[in-house]
């Protein structure tokens, strides 16, 4: 194919976009893809979904919303009208002009990538390329992923990028249960695989995103996401090392960054807790430490911050004991209840929660452990099921301990204090109310 046929291909996909007669595929319907799809199909793009949980494909043909930060009333007018489909595989691939991927990038149990979902889909999307499309790469993961993975997997079709297809890296910026921003007013940075992909991809990601970030290559926007995060980890790390040391000394960690945080100039808040969790924080900075050793060098704070932040949950777990034994309760057949298990405020995701950290430590050492959540009724996690108990006054008062692990602003802290007989608070939801039951990280 010559040069002008590669730029008829971009011409015509860009006019495509432009009167909203391009396909749009996600593949990948969780947190980050519906949002995305829909966003799309609101203004007019005819949005395919690939979601191989059949349980989750069958809800989106019904209209039924599962992620938070869609809107019920949206989601289902959106697929009356047949502007989202969702389908169990990729059969479809070639009725799509762009091809959006927000699949899982997990780590092993030895802290490496586990690319295989990212994978798996570029190999299916391979096996029908055709001339014309625009793939992009939203999973987060380490710099070179798309050109050193996924590219050479799509050039086995014997189509080239550049010249028969296009294809960038754009990571998602999505925070679950943030009303602030959305998918719609969040900076997208897009970075290509040459100037045409470069050029189609931040075209077609400025017809729904207020504001477009082009960068030169798909592996340096893959390190913009990961340094987001990095960032973070880092900065959480040195609060929780804080926390760790205010406790050796006797001081209240909360009382000092409060104070600190006063200063108008050269500080940013963050504030230590039970540990990180969430699809994003605990993984992606090992993601860049993995990659940093093929140049031979060693990233020693995103070490150092992962050691620090996997020690908190371990740290609950001993506090909790300490107060237990001030008190003279046996710690074997004692009884916990442990508030909130989603790894943040005011949303149902517990991946990577460290609170399920530290209800396993806790049964571990032979205590009766039990959870509420109004957000997650049950979950599976790290070989531990759990369903959460109905919040009462006599569930309060036969406890021996409440630990709060996530902050959800829906709990009524001064009822809790009323009525549980002690109270360790890992993340500062009570600090100002000063209440003599409690003891805060």
């Amino acid at each position: 194919m010559s040069v002008t046929q590669a730029e008829d291909l971009l011409k015509t996909l860009k006019d495509r976009i432009a009167t909203r007669q391009a396909v749009v595929g996600v593949v990948g319907l969780g947190y980050v893809g519906l949002p995305f799809a829909v966003e799309k199909a609101k203004v007019r793009f005819r949005v395919i979904g690939v979601e191989q949980n059949p349980r989750r494909a069958e809800k989106v043909n019904r209209g039924e919303n599962y992620i938070p930060d869609v809107r019920d009333e949206e989601l289902r007018e959106l697929v009356a009208q047949g502007l989202i489909q969702a389908d169990t595989d990729f059969r479809r691939v070639p009725e799509m002009d762009v091809i959006v991927i927000a699949v899982p990038t997990p780590l092993t149990q030895n802290l490496t990538p586990d690319l295989q979902y990212v994978v798996r889909v570029t190999e299916a999307i391979a096996e029908r390329l055709r001339p014309g499309q625009l793939i992009s790469l939203e999973s987060t993961t380490y710099p070179g992923t798309t050109e050193e993975v996924m590219l050479p997997i799509l050039e086995r079709s014997g189509l080239k990028v550049e010249r028969d297809f296009f294809l960038v890296h754009s990571p998602e910026r999505v925070d679950p249960g943030n009303k602030r921003y959305t998918t719609k007013n969040t900076t997208k940075v897009v970075g290509g695989c040459g100037p045409r992909s470069l050029e189609v991809g931040a075209f077609f990601y400025s017809q729904t995103i207020e504001k477009v970030v082009t960068v030169s290559s798909a592996k340096a926007a893959e390190l913009v996401k990961v340094f987001e995060n990095t960032f973070r980890a880092v900065n959480i790390a040195l609060v929780n090392e804080l926390a760790l040391l205010c406790d050796r000394m006797g001081l209240n960690v909360w009382e000092v960054l409060d104070a600190a945080f006063t200063k108008p100039f050269g500080i940013m808040p963050f504030y230590p807790g039970p540990g990180v969790g969430g699809h994003c924080i605990p993984i992606d900075p090992h993601y860049l430490e993995w990659k940093a050793k093929e140049y031979n060098f060693n990233t020693h704070f995103i070490a150092l911050a992962g050691e620090i932040n996997r020690k908190m949950p371990e740290f609950v777990v001993d506090k909790a004991l300490r107060l237990l034994a001030e008190e003279g309760i046996p710690v074997r057949g004692a009884k916990a209840l442990v508030l909130g298990v989603a790894y943040k405020k005011d949303i149902g995701d517990y991946r990577e929660s460290p609170a399920i950290r530290v209800i396993q430590g806790l049964r571990r050492l032979g205590l009766e452990v039990r959870y509420h959540d109004p957000y997650v009724p049950r979950f599976s996690e790290h070989g531990l099921t759990m369903e959460s108990v109905e919040l009462s006054e006599e569930l309060l008062r036969e406890q021996d301990l409440v630990l709060i692990t996530t902050d959800h602003s829906s709990y009524d802290y001064p009822w809790i204090l009323e009525h549980a007989p002690r109270v360790l608070d890992t993340r500062g939801a009570t600090r100002h109310l000063k209440h003599p039951k409690v003891t805060l990280l």
